[in-house]
């Protein structure tokens, strides 16, 4: 595959509105013809067109990527599958970002588009839109080629970036038929059987090189940290230190009498300090003292209320509930059940921990009425949208140019310090690259929202789980609900879950699988404990006693496979198992721990990880992104704790927040995935994630005989669990 992966003007052009009736338009280039529809080239004039590809007569094929890159591989596996419908040659394909047009470039996402890369949507929701820009591009090629040889379309076939004319022996590339292609009134119709069969995939399932790995090698792939611009100066932004506080005075005239500092301004939430250099502004930011107001979250503290509130709402009969999930008649089952089982769970914040720090840059024209972005967002989209609103323009004011991320998360779909910095660069007019100090992302973050649950079970006199009940407190609506429903694979007959609010104007976010690390973990270390009850293994009473589905059935034997699971594990050693759903995939993990019970630090292993994904495009990227949620899952359930008290977040960095050392990953990560039944792929960024933490309680009680409740399981939550 072609290496050349830089900014073209392409993506920084003006594109094309009103294209009704099409989500894309492709450009063939070579000699300027174009195929589009009439609607689109009544635009042209005077017009730079966007386009998902352009041909070139050396037979270059540049595809245009939707696909935000954080180092899950989207960018690569997203414009892959056009070119595998399209029959192009891989190695002549060159890559670069799409702009940030959800209309044209964005997927469906219910009744809108977006272009958001989150909850695990790039492979799987542009998918068929992919392939359907593929199939019209290649039956306007063939077309073109039949024209110009005079024979029928049906007598010609492709090979990469070949059309073939059999009967009379003449081929003709790809670039060869750009220069000569007559312009279509209109992109051709496609159907399901336009489309190539899967034992005709030359690209999809089979394993290609990351594209953006030699740019990272080398150093040449553009963060927005990397972005310079002439005349640039750089900003750090200051927000209250508990959350929801407002800036009302600040030693405006002091600060911006410091050597360096050209200014300092007064955002909606927060003072910027704008300089010459970053270590100027750093010099500034410790001399800034501000008079803030009394944010709403300043009698908060999470620690007693995930303590005592959260069980008292939970038990209130006139508290607020949504509905999560029913089914069936819980109470009958109840009232006629021969055995009752109830738990109680707790888990707290999570911070996200991406590894670059939140950075943009801004830059406006002369006249000042329109900004370009650099931004390295999951969601180019959101940035558009977000910086528009802000600054009081329309998304045609607004250019955002994509860039690489040094980890996202959920954090990154926002855009919010990317209009930050846009309110900054006009106020000083000046380009402005703005970046955000960890401790500032940290005591101004976006959070995973604590929570307590609890958990009922119902065995009938046959000992199957006949009703179950599960109930969820906390703040952020579905941000704690997600992964509550196991109707996908533990069928139990009758069923009702739900959820019960609480606020307290801490800020929270989707994060890695959202809901679904401390939803399953309440799950599935609730099911363990119902078998260890019943004298029954663990997996023998999932398989036998939660009407498990046949894909649930599929995973959890490959998984058993795997890890050798009836057989003992060595001495001081134990397993654990678990099983999650997650954007239409289906995992179960099975780890292998240790402890150290003078530190109380659960050390794990071996993991092993069955998953049914669907269709996987990119086997090699797809098995990484697992094996990456399973090694952010570990971080997160061992170590990753933040606390509020008094509305304001009391840890600062990577000191107080622990977040997991190499030292401390699994010695062996065996990731497979299972023959799906399902034609179309699901989603793998997250998958990896959720079971963790339950496969680890369970490798815990197995180990010691003692129960973990509350996650994430520090080393004195351990050494607690033991003495209990």
């Amino acid at each position: 595959m072609a290496t050349n992966m830089k900014m073209s003007e392409l993506t920084r052009r003006e594109f094309i509105k009103g294209t009704t009736g099409l989500s894309f338009a492709v450009a063939v280039s070579g000699t300027s013809s174009l195929l589009l529809s009439s609607s689109v080239k009544a635009q042209r004039a005077g017009s730079n067109i966007s386009a998902w590809l352009s041909i070139d007569s050396d037979d270059t094929i540049t595809i245009l990527t939707p696909g935000a890159e954080m180092g899950q591989g989207s960018m690569t596996s997203v414009p892959l599958m056009l070119a595998e419908e399209m029959d192009a040659d891989w190695n002549k394909v060159k890559l670069d970002w799409a702009p940030a047009d959800k209309s044209l470039y964005g997927y469906g996402s219910g009744s809108r588009k977006s272009m958001a890369i989150v909850g695990s949507r790039a492979v799987r929701s542009y998918f068929n839109v992919m392939r359907t820009a593929g199939a019209q591009v290649r039956k306007v090629l063939l077309s073109s080629a039949a024209q110009q040889w005079g024979v029928p379309v049906n007598e010609l076939t492709t090979q990469p970036s070949v059309v073939i004319h059999a009967p009379s022996n003449r081929r003709m590339t790809y670039g060869e038929i750009a220069s000569i292609a007559k312009v279509p009134d209109s992109m051709p119709e496609v159907s399901e059987a336009d489309f190539k069969r899967p034992d005709e995939y030359r690209l999809i399932g089979k394993s290609q090189p990351r594209y953006d790995i030699p740019f990272k090698v080398n150093g040449t792939a553009e963060f927005a940290m990397d972005v310079k611009l002439p005349g640039m100066v750089y900003a750090t932004t200051v927000h209250a230190p508990v959350q929801g506080g407002l800036p009302v005075n600040w030693n405006k005239s002091e600060v911006d009498g410091m050597n360096g500092v050209i200014q300092s301004v007064k955002l909606p939430d927060g003072i910027a300090i704008i300089g010459s250099s970053f270590p100027e502004i750093m010099s500034a930011r410790k001399r800034l003292k501000i008079d803030w107001d009394n944010a709403q979250a300043r009698k908060y503290n999470s620690e007693e209320t995930l303590d005592n509130e959260y069980a008292m709402v939970h038990a209130d009969p006139n508290a607020a509930t949504t509905t999560v999930f029913e089914k069936g008649d819980t109470d009958a089952a109840f009232a006629s059940a021969r055995k009752v089982f109830r738990e109680e769970f707790k888990s707290d914040y999570a911070y996200h921990a991406q590894m670059e720090p939140l950075n943009a840059v801004a830059r406006f024209n002369e006249s000042g009425d329109h900004v370009e972005v650099w931004d390295g967002t999951q969601s180019p989209d959101r940035t558009r949208e977000m910086v528009a609103k802000t600054l009081g323009f329309s998304e045609d004011q607004v250019t955002v140019n994509q860039c690489y991320m040094g980890g996202g998360f959920g954090r990154r779909s926002l855009g919010d310090y990317a209009a930050e910095v846009a309110l900054i660069a006009r106020e000083v007019k000046k380009p402005v690259k703005l970046i955000w100090t960890r401790e500032e992302d940290i005591a101004h973050g976006m959070f995973r929202p604590q929570n307590f649950q609890c958990l009922e079970a119902a065995l009938d006199n046959n000992g199957n789980v006949s009703g179950w009940k599960h109930c969820v407190v906390g703040d952020g609506g579905s941000l704690i609900s997600g992964g509550m429903e196991i109707d996908t694979y533990y069928k139990v007959p009758n069923q009702f879950i739900d959820r019960r609010g609480a606020s307290h104007n801490i800020r929270l976010k989707h994060w890695r699988a959202v809901a679904h690390p401390f939803n399953i973990f309440a799950i599935e270390e609730f099911i363990d404990r119902m078998a260890v009850a019943q004298g029954v293994d663990p997996i023998d009473f999932r398989m036998n006693n939660m009407n498990i589905t046949h894909k649930g059935r599929r995973v959890f034997e490959k998984v058993i496979e795997m890890s050798d699971w009836r057989k003992q594990a060595g001495k001081g050693r134990a397993l654990g198992i678990s099983i999650t759903e997650r954007s239409g995939s289906l995992g179960a993990a099975v780890v292998e721990i240790s402890l150290n019970e003078s530190l109380g630090k659960i050390n794990v292993h071996k993991v092993w990880m069955a998953v049914d994904g669907g269709l996987v495009v990119q086997p090699d990227a797809a098995k990484a992104n697992v094996e990456s949620g399973i090694i952010y899952g570990i971080s997160s359930i061992l170590h990753e704790r933040l606390t509020v008290k008094d509305g304001a977040v009391q840890q600062s960095n990577y000191h107080d927040y622990q977040v997991m050392r190499m030292s401390d990953a699994p010695e062996e990560l065996h990731v497979e995935f299972v023959d799906s039944d399902e034609k179309e792929p699901t989603g793998l960024g997250e998958i990896g994630n959720p079971p963790i933490a339950s496969a680890i309680a369970n490798a815990f009680f197995h180990l010691t005989g003692k129960r973990l409740s509350h996650m994430p399981f520090t080393q004195d939550r351990v050494k607690a669990a033991l003495t209990a």
